[in-house]
């Protein structure tokens, strides 16, 4: 009896310790389970957390480079921008983060959490943008409560600002978030997702010399990623400012001449081919790209059936119309189809295989030569030096003068127009040219395309004898130790080879289409410099045969559209200027006006800048 408890205590005691043992051999296999996925499955992540929490690199982002016009007029500048950020990791805990945020902002804490939501995903370490661009208020609330709002970040940048709103918007262009097939760009390398490049203008084409280089500084961060010591520091290069060619108040003219019209102007120094003024109507604010837009205020944009985000002067392409019989004249005059005094006698219509042809003027300028053809714009005279000629012989002067191909603008995203030859239509249309198609072409109408830009560059070679200079808007740049690091210099892009004697004939034609009795835009005669020009209405639906009804009744988007171009001159300074005003009806009436109070606004503009020059050697 006295062994029997002996046997069971051993037995009760080798069972517990042996449960014991399986427990203390699985606790210690979960320790070296979880030890594992720490150190070796986990270990790099976890380390490199931990470096990030205390030491951190942060971009500072070099200021873009600001713009004047060419006589150091700021147009543009850049303004400090407050981003509010947040960093996942160092706003624990989030929800009450949020809430404090929300309580010092007046921002709901429901928008704050949609925007953690909707962003793009990013580590937890990096700031994440919750509001760009924070006024003044907020900024210093976040600052006053700063210590109370761990992973709360905000973010110093500059914000484009274009002084002048909607003034020069065309030319000097706007700058927008960078796409993901910019990123993605060989043009665009080192930039990152929220980055803001050109888009348009001179912000797009010269967007390397603006944008400067980047810096940045390693910091170290507290555990609420506030920074407590700034290690090292690689300050940023600020981008090129730039000095454009135009003068601010030519373009603010211009623009004032151009409001409650559709259309485009540009005004060119024709010894050099700078660029004076461009204006193009509609025009928009470029701050909406900047500061954002909403959905109505885009939609206002896009669907306005007046294209206000089209440059009309570079990439709106028009039917010359009668500007363009500068062409058919030197091309009738140097292929020797027609001299100085060949005449033609218009009653007001030509008759040319079954089809009449009608003169602007039903009642017909009786007979008319070259100069007085040019000066009161005879559509009959040029129908027949056009038949005489043919339209690859009319396309090879055109061709010449630049017309059918970008000038080389520094603007980028050119329109070509379009100078048709019998070649052309052949391959795009399948089917030879008809002669008759020639006698619209000799009038500017027909397949004939031009932008405005192309016709100033046109006339201001005439006015150079023949000399075709590219135009050029960016004068110059300088870096911000106001060392020239770029200089434009005129370039010689082509000549029209005619003769002396040819190109005296045009010119004293265009002169009478200013000066002369019978002139068509002989209300902008001036007597303290000379204008010489070329109106023209270009039609843009052919009104059906004996289709005679009262032009008040045609609908304005069926009304032609209205040309001038043309050249000042005074003490040897000469300015040429382009004007297309979308369905103005006449060119004599509409445009003409337009060029003759900016040439007269350029020239007593400079009277006052001699009349008031330093007197040396007194």
């Amino acid at each position: 009896m006295g062994s029997y408890p002996k046997a069971i205590d051993s037995g009760w005691y080798k069972h517990r310790l042996t449960g014991a043992m399986f427990c203390v051999i699985g606790t210690f296999l979960i320790l070296i389970i979880r030890l594992f996925y720490l150190q070796i499955i986990e270990g790099e992540e976890y380390r490199r957390l931990s470096e990030n929490q205390c030491i951190r690199l942060q971009a500072i982002s070099a200021p873009r480079g600001v713009i004047y016009d060419r006589s150091g007029i700021l147009l543009v500048d850049n303004r400090p921008s407050y981003d509010l950020n947040i960093v996942i990791k160092d706003a624990s805990p989030l929800d009450d983060t949020i809430k404090k945020l929300s309580q010092y902002t007046n921002i709901s804490e429901k928008e704050f959490k949609d925007t953690l939501k909707t962003s793009r995903r990013v580590a937890d370490y990096k700031p994440l943008l919750l509001k760009k661009d924070i006024d003044r208020d907020m900024l210093a609330a976040i600052e006053t409560h700063k210590f109370d709002l761990p992973g709360i970040v905000i973010d110093v940048k500059t914000k484009r600002e274009y002084i002048y709103e909607k003034s020069a918007a065309h030319l000097i262009g706007y700058l927008g978030e960078i796409s993901a097939a910019e990123l993605k760009s060989d043009q665009y390398q080192g930039f990152q997702g929220g980055d803001y490049v050109g888009k348009f203008g001179v912000e797009k084409s010269a967007e390397s010399m603006l944008r400067g280089k980047n810096g940045g500084r390693q910091v170290e961060v507290n555990a609420k990623g506030q920074v407590v010591r700034v290690f090292k520091t690689v300050e940023a290069v600020p981008g090129y400012n730039i000095y454009l060619t135009i003068e601010h108040d030519l373009q603010k003219k211009a623009e004032s001449l151009l409001e409650d019209k559709v259309g485009g102007v540009v005004v060119m120094e024709c010894d050099s081919g700078k660029i004076l003024a461009m204006a193009s109507s509609p025009s928009f604010d470029q701050n909406l790209f900047v500061r954002g837009m909403n959905y109505k205020q885009w939609n206002d944009l896009i669907s306005n059936p007046d294209r206000p985000m089209e440059n009309k002067v570079v990439n709106g392409e028009y039917p010359p119309a009668s500007t363009y019989k500068v062409i058919t004249a030197m091309a009738g005059l140097e292929e020797a189809v027609v001299d100085e005094k060949t005449s033609f006698y218009c009653p007001g219509y030509y008759h040319y295989g079954d089809r009449t042809f009608r003169c602007w003027k039903k009642s017909g300028h009786g007979r008319v030569a070259v100069k007085d053809a040019l000066a009161v714009s005879c559509d009959v005279y040029f129908y027949q030096v056009g038949q005489r000629l043919g339209v690859d012989r009319i396309a090879k002067y055109a061709k010449m003068a630049g017309l059918g191909k970008p000038t080389g603008i520094q603007l980028g995203q050119e329109a070509s127009g379009l100078i048709p030859t019998s070649a052309w239509k052949k391959k795009k249309k399948g089917i030879p040219w008809q002669k008759g198609e020639t006698l619209s072409i000799a009038i500017g109408q027909g397949y004939n395309l031009a932008t405005p830009l192309q016709m100033c560059v046109l006339f201001s070679a005439v006015a150079n004898n023949g000399r075709l200079y590219q135009p050029l808007v960016i004068e110059k740049a300088l870096d911000d130790q106001d060392n020239i690091v770029f200089q434009a210099e005129k370039k010689l892009v082509g000549t029209i080879s005619v003769s002396q004697k040819t190109m005296d004939i045009v010119k004293a034609g265009l002169w009478e289409v200013v000066n002369g009795r019978r002139g068509t835009a002989k209300i902008i005669a001036a007597k303290e410099f000379d204008i010489y020009g070329k109106t023209g209405t270009a039609q843009v639906v052919s009104r059906p045969a004996g289709d005679d009804s009262p032009k008040k009744n045609i609908k304005n988007h069926l009304k032609p559209h209205a040309w001038f171009v043309g050249y000042g001159i005074k003490d040897g300074q000469k300015i040429a200027a382009s004007v297309m005003i979308e369905h103005g009806e006449h060119g004599s009436s509409t445009a003409a006006p337009i060029v003759g109070e900016l040439i007269k606004a350029y020239f007593q503009k400079k009277q006052v800048e001699n009349d008031y020059l330093p007197i040396t050697g007194l």
